[in-house]
């Protein structure tokens, strides 16, 4: 999945927002920061009424989480929102 990562998104966040990420991260036994950021961009999305087709992962590595399905060829088409890559 890394090779379908090209675009970086910085965010900056406050001590508590942090504080927040790393509390997810560590309760749900996420890999890295960023696996806990997609995973709660997934639920933000499914709250929003964009469907995701990824499990909450537990005991994976960080390129195994995802917000979008994959097809052969990368995303899956028609998943979440159209051409939206994470």
């Amino acid at each position: 999945m890394n090779d379908l990562r090209a675009e970086r998104l910085q965010v900056m966040l406050s001590p508590e927002e942090l504080a927040a990420v790393d509390d997810f991260r560590f309760k749900h036994r996420m890999p890295t920061r960023a696996a806990a950021v997609r995973e709660l961009l997934k639920f933000g999305l499914a709250a929003a009424g964009i469907e995701t087709s990824i499990e909450p992962p537990t005991g994976v590595k960080s390129s195994e989480v995802g917000v979008f399905g994959r097809g052969p060829d990368g995303h899956t088409p028609g998943k979440g929102g159209g051409d939206l890559e994470d």
